[in-house]
């Protein structure tokens, strides 16, 4: 195993991790983010709040990151 494979398998747990604490804050079809933190969103609003709109954001951004990191790991260690 080279260098570059444990470089990219470190970043894959990291990465890994990261999306399941990501995933945990979303929410789902009720609270979340901002009724864990007592905003807006707890008092019945309609729509997301800036913070949701960027946890969404991030998550999909990590979400395509694992997915990189996995095919990578695919070629690599092929």
């Amino acid at each position: 195993m080279g260098s570059t494979t444990a470089i990219l398998i470190s970043v894959h747990v990291v990465v890994s991790i990261a999306l399941i604490a990501l995933i945990m804050l979303n929410s789902g079809k009720g609270g979340g983010l901002s009724d864990m933190l007592g905003g807006a969103g707890a008092s019945g609003n309609i729509g997301q709040t800036l913070a949701e709109r960027n946890l969404s954001r991030i998550t999909a951004i990590v979400a395509l990151m694992f997915a990189a990191t996995t095919l990578s790991l695919f070629w690599f260690l092929d």
